[in-house]
């Protein structure tokens, strides 16, 4: 006979600490050897990490130095609101008030990927025990969402990764509406803040879902009405939640007001898009589901917003948490599967299926206020991989043999989600005489892949730089990539003058192959300094 959750499970103090440092020790373990090298390496790739760590440590920047100009950055100078070109982690800027420097950003940077994923698994361990389940069948819903073998390709994403204060809210509320705690239900409503003000890529998914079963919980109202204060706690989470989406989406609607080539057109988000084999595609990176599944992965276009492999055992145990023995009340469990179905559909997007009949979520980028923003419809996996290691922990839970659950399960899926040995490539350290270089500055070569590197370097001291990253490039940018191509020409020199520019800086280890590659037969000479070459515009030489 099933029983209550609330009469049977009793959180502690302990066992929350026992969680929080279980779900250290595996970030730890699953990423190692990048805890030996904090500061110095990175993880997964020198692609997105390098201005993600920059985006944080400019945040606490912005916090010291201008709070009121927070989003005027010093990339991609001198265009405005620049910060708001890409998700901006702001919920991750008061750690970027600690420390200063390139060595500090990718130490914070570190730091915080590690913690990222141990939130992830507390986060479902805590929600999946007020749902119900032991401790070792809660241990199996953190690992299946931290470590399902999809997350691996999303490492070079923190915003992405970065999702544990979804199930981590989505405790607390539940857990203060039924034992009518105010405070336990404002708390739920600032870790959702907090999870929104990491970016709308998961903060918009996460406000849909919270309107979804607040309109659930406005139906069950007359069976179970909350105590009043409860009701006003809500009111006033809710109203903290919506200020900060508020303020959030201020700048960016500024973005796409100035720069129309940010919108997120149909062509777009059909370019990422793709049909169910998404699901049977895992990253290369995952030791064993990487060989085994790499035919599908070859057919995709852009494998790291299309492979969605949540795992095997996963979803076997998810499909035994649908059983009736399943801890989960029968309008809870049809509730998640037809959740976990909705959701899989959607993050297919735009493609259509063979018998002609267009998929939903064009509807929902249609229709939906702020989901036309939004570029990659596979980020939706994030709160079906979540429905899924509920599923899972009910699914170990219904197995009941404590040695197997304990054990056995939670190292299989783990297992499943493992990419050993994980990358960890050492980030190169600034040209020391970047010092000497005026801002703004702008950098040789000039494209965006190289621009990542730049950026992070610009932590020593955020010197004003005409190179940038973000999820689109801005038209000025990339009509003046396409002028300096005959930079040193007399014309491009007066341009960059008029434009305000003080010193460009050319990198020669790095332009073989570029426009700027000849620069040591350029009429106009430099400054060879700090393996740099500084032409310093503003005195003519």
């Amino acid at each position: 006979m099933r029983t209550s959750p609330l009469s049977t499970i009793s959180l502690t103090k302990h066992e929350i600490g026992v969680a929080a440092l279980l779900g250290v020790a595996l970030a730890l373990v699953m990423h190692w050897p990048l805890p030996l090298h904090i500061g110095s390496d990175i993880p997964k790739d020198l692609g997105d990490p390098l201005p993600q760590s920059w985006q944080i440590a400019w945040g606490g920047h912005a916090l010291l130095h201008q709070p009121l100009d927070y989003w005027q950055s010093n990339m991609y100078w001198p265009l405005e609101n620049s910060l708001a070109f890409s998700d901006a982690l702001v919920g991750y800027a008061p750690f970027g008030m600690i420390g200063e420097g390139f060595t500090a950003a990718i130490a914070r940077y570190d730091l915080l990927f590690l913690f990222a994923y141990a939130l992830a698994f507390l986060g479902p361990y805590l929600l999946a025990r007020e749902l119900g389940v032991s401790r070792p069948a809660a241990a199996v819903a953190g690992v299946a969402f931290a470590y399902a073998p999809w997350r691996l390709e999303q490492d070079g994403h923190l915003h992405v990764i970065s999702s544990g204060g979804i199930p981590l809210a989505l405790f607390l509320l539940v857990r203060g509406y039924r034992r009518g705690s105010a405070w336990t239900v404002f708390a739920g409503w600032l870790v959702a803040t907090w999870q929104l003000a990491l970016g709308f890529t998961l903060g918009l998914m996460l406000a849909y879902l919270l309107a979804a079963l607040g309109v659930l919980l406005l139906l069950s109202w007359r069976k179970r009405r909350p105590a009043r204060r409860v009701v006003v706690a809500s009111v006033a989470g809710a109203a903290v939640f919506a200020t900060m989406g508020v303020l959030l989406a201020l700048p960016y609607q500024a973005v796409r007001d100035d720069h129309p080539e940010s919108e997120r057109t149909a062509e777009t988000v059909a370019a990422f898009s793709g049909g169910p084999d998404m699901f049977l595609a895992a990253s290369g990176l995952s030791t064993v589901w990487g060989p085994i599944t790499e035919p599908v992965r070859d057919g995709l276009d852009f494998i790291p917003e299309q492979t969605l492999f949540p795992g095997l055992l996963v979803l076997v145990l998810a499909g035994l948490g649908l059983s009736r023995a399943s801890p989960f009340s029968k309008r809870m469990r049809v509730g998640l599967g037809v959740a976990v179905l909705a959701l899989a559909v959607l993050s297919l997007g735009f493609q259509t299926p063979a018998h002609g009949v267009p998929y939903p979520y064009r509807a929902l980028y249609e229709l939906a206020p702020g989901w036309d923003a939004i570029r990659t419809p596979g980020r939706l996996n994030t709160l079906t991989s979540l429905g899924l290691a509920l599923l899972a922990a009910a699914g170990a839970h219904r197995l009941g043999g404590r040695r197997l659950v304990a054990l056995v399960l939670p190292l299989v899926v783990l297992i499943e989600g493992a990419g050993f040995p994980y990358p960890h490539p050492t980030v190169a350290k600034p040209p020391p005489g970047l010092a000497e270089a005026t801002p703004p500055q702008l950098h040789l070569p000039m494209y965006v892949y190289d621009s990542r590197r730049f950026l992070v370097w610009s932590t020593d001291g955020f010197p004003d730089i005409v190179n940038g990253r973000g999820s689109f490039k801005p038209a000025a940018f990339d009509q003046l990539e396409r002028v300096m191509g005959a930079f040193p020409n007399p014309q491009v020199v007066g341009y960059l003058q008029d434009l305000g520019v003080k010193t460009v800086v050319l990198h020669p280890d790095i332009v073989a192959g570029t426009p700027w590659e000849d620069w040591e037969s350029w009429p106009l000479h430099g400054t060879r300094t700090g393996g740099v070459v500084l032409y310093r515009l503003n005195t003519g030489t």
